[in-house]
């Protein structure tokens, strides 16, 4: 089968080509394209314009439309996939999208001409799981701020939350959003001991040995909200899920993280909340307007921890995403195995 695959500044051809050869029992011809500008800065943006369902709107690669007319398979991270470019493709079978969201494909035009959508939600799920432990220690224990001070020539020893600096062991963690990153933020905690309560919109508990699930309480979101010492944020929606509702229902103590989508969460109200030290502290990855504004309230607050949209953004997150859809597809293909995330139905 033919395959054109369209690489990014993240999820590099060369990174595609890599496991494109090690499937050539799959994948007889291969045409490698390039989709926008080596400026990952600029590229975090058109991801913005992506989650926006703006795909129409972005510039496809010179040649993507002649290329893919006699194509089986097209793999993408970014680049969009058309409802005029699915036109083009009459013998196009297969959509590989190296990324959780498939808001860059038009699924009901793919689903309509019969082509199955896989994707990976898994591909960044370790990177951002390691992150957000990473996140929960820079706030809790003031790493970051004792870094910055040490490097102002200052020894400091009052913090925000100096007199309550408590250890992660025994705390109970509230995970929002039982996905990939969610059971994993979940394993990843079992050596700390950490009580767990998880709030799903479809919560289901996975055959997963690693999780000692006699920690593990799926719960009602008001109760992790109320019950929690630190929040972790892991849905995927496009509204608000945390406002200032419960963030008034948080423990005095309480810390916040997210690492998942801006626009579940009314900043304005996290802004009030830290800055009237309502709750312990917040640590914030993702922002409405990428880089973060130099006027945000944000930046006036010394008892949150910012990054910059950093969690996912691994090379292994990237490299091993081609080859993991790969692999699924040549088991679908030999062996009729259910792909572990197909997204579609084709013709339904």
């Amino acid at each position: 089968m033919k395959c054109v695959a369209v690489g990014d500044v993240f999820i590099t051809p060369e990174m595609m080509k890599t496991a494109i050869d090690r499937h050539s029992d799959i994948v007889t011809e291969t045409e490698y394209l390039y989709f926008g500008g080596d400026d990952r800065m600029a590229m975090r943006d058109t991801v913005k314009r992506i989650e926006h369902y703006e795909r129409e709107e972005l510039e496809l690669p010179a040649g993507l439309e002649d290329a893919i007319r006699d194509a089986e398979i097209v793999m993408v991270h970014l680049c969009p996939v058309t409802k005029s470019l699915l036109a083009c493709a009459p013998k196009l079978k297969y959509i590989l999208c190296n990324r959780g969201g498939v808001e860059n494909v038009d699924v009901d035009e793919a689903s309509r001409r019969g082509i199955m959508l896989l994707h990976n939600p898994a591909h960044n799920s370790n990177a951002v799981a390691e992150f957000v432990i990473g996140l929960m220690f820079a706030e809790m224990r003031n790493i970051v701020r004792a870094n910055d001070a040490v490097r102002q020539g200052r020894w400091r020893e009052n913090f925000p939350n100096s007199g309550r600096i408590i250890e992660l062991k025994d705390l109970t963690v509230g995970i929002i959003g039982f996905g990939n990153v969610g059971e994993l933020v979940c394993e990843k905690l079992r050596g700390f001991g950490c009580r767990i309560l998880v709030y799903d919109v479809n919560p289901v508990r996975r055959e997963n040995p690693r999780i000692d699930w006699s920690r593990v309480s799926f719960v009602e979101i008001d109760r992790l909200i109320r019950e929690s010492d630190v929040i972790t944020l892991h849905a995927r929606a496009d509204r608000p899920i945390v406002g200032a509702r419960e963030f008034a229902m948080m423990k005095k103590s309480a810390y916040f993280i997210n690492t998942s989508r801006s626009c579940m969460v009314d900043y304005g109200a996290l802004a009030e909340v830290l800055k009237e030290k309502k709750i312990g502290g917040a640590a914030i990855d993702v922002f409405d307007v990428e880089p973060l504004v130099r006027s945000h309230p944000f930046l006036t607050l010394d008892n949150i921890t910012l990054t910059n949209h950093r969690a996912g953004d691994t090379l292994n997150s990237y490299s091993d995403s081609p080859g993991a859809m790969l692999r699924d597809l040549a088991a679908f293909l030999k062996e009729r195995k259910t792909p572990r995330f197909w997204y579609n139905r084709p013709g339904k």
